[in-house]
């Protein structure tokens, strides 16, 4: 147990304030639901406790992730969060369709009132701000590789745009489910407003819809790209970079094979070099110590290294695989 409250300190931080923050919009949301009954407020409810469970397992599993190797376990437990978002994505899909079918009732029910407009629209107001300072955690973890200039003022909306396909599992969750969280809120209060003050009373029903479609998005971007990293699937950009460092060692002559698979948020690398056939155990040594070394420097979350040694059989095979993947 003490081990388990030790890894908490490696959680992903904005998953942790999005599970507090989105706990406390759903209370929120809950009340307001009982006392007023309205459509769009229940579909921003379930979402938000979709959101607060989702969030809550996921800095759970990335904290967890970061447990060193056991006998057990010899390939770590790096993975270990791509499973729980995989299970986390269940919680919303349901919550997504419990969404949709209150929508499509509260349309063939619609009734006009405009009772407890204000609750409704202070509750969706203080949630979306809520959400939005999640939003900008979730964006600064997804930017913060960059260089600070880079992501001054507003800089850092299109660049945390630009960059979330490369972002943790964790804070890209958090990204995506907050980016519908606020969307959603904002929907809601404009289908409040326009039930209330137009003849269009069913707008709530199809603010719910919207809502829950968005929700079912996310889930199926979530599942896709966790489905793939629970696989284990190779980073080809992190590989580049990665090859043309290690080749600038002028005893190395060729890269047979150079595999940078994700283990959840870190990096497993495996490669084969060709080198003289005729060096020394030194020599070779200083060459391992010498790629450790560059790959370290091209990226700080490596878990390990496994490196072989081959003669060199004058062909460019290198060249051949990076073509290969540029194509």
């Amino acid at each position: 147990m003490k081990e388990l409250f030790g890894l908490m300190k490696f959680g992903t931080k904005s998953a942790l304030w999005a599970a507090i923050i989105n706990t406390i919009v759903a209370i929120l949301k809950t009340a307001a639901y009982l006392i007023t009954g309205n459509v769009a407020m229940f579909a921003e409810m379930m979402h938000s406790f979709g959101d607060a469970a989702n969030q809550f397992f996921v800095f759970i599993g990335s904290a967890l992730s970061k447990k060193e190797p056991t006998e057990r376990f010899p390939g770590g437990f790096g993975r270990l969060v791509n499973l729980v978002l995989l299970g986390a994505v269940l919680i919303v899909g349901v919550l997504a369709y419990e969404t949709i079918v209150e929508g499509i009732h509260h349309i063939s029910n619609a009734t006009h009132s405009e009772d407890w407009f204000w609750l409704n629209m202070g509750v969706l107001g203080t949630s979306a701000l809520l959400e939005m300072a999640v939003l900008y955690k979730a964006m600064k973890e997804i930017t913060e590789h960059l260089p600070k200039e880079q992501i001054q003022g507003f800089k850092l909306i299109p660049e945390s745009y630009k960059h979330v396909k490369d972002a943790k599992p964790a804070s890209k969750l958090v990204f995506l489910e907050d980016n519908v969280a606020v969307g959603g809120a904002l929907l809601a209060m404009v289908a409040i407003v326009v039930a209330t003050y137009t003849p269009f009373h069913s707008a709530t029903g199809y603010a719910s819809i919207i809502i829950g479609v968005a929700l079912i998005f996310v889930v199926g971007r979530i599942f896709m790209d966790n489905a793939a990293g629970a696989l284990g699937v190779a980073d080809v950009k992190m590989q580049a970079r990665m090859g043309a460092r290690i080749l600038q060692h002028p005893h190395i002559n060729d890269i047979q094979d150079l595999d940078v698979i994700k283990e959840g948020e870190s990096l497993h690398v495996e490669l084969k070099v060709e080198v003289d056939p005729h060096m020394t155990i030194k020599e070779a040594d200083e060459i391992r110590n010498y790629i450790e070394k560059k790959i370290k420097e091209a990226v700080d979350n490596v878990t390990d290294v496994i490196i072989e040694f081959d003669d060199d059989d004058d062909v460019d095979t290198w060249s051949q695989i990076s073509n290969g993947d540029q194509k």
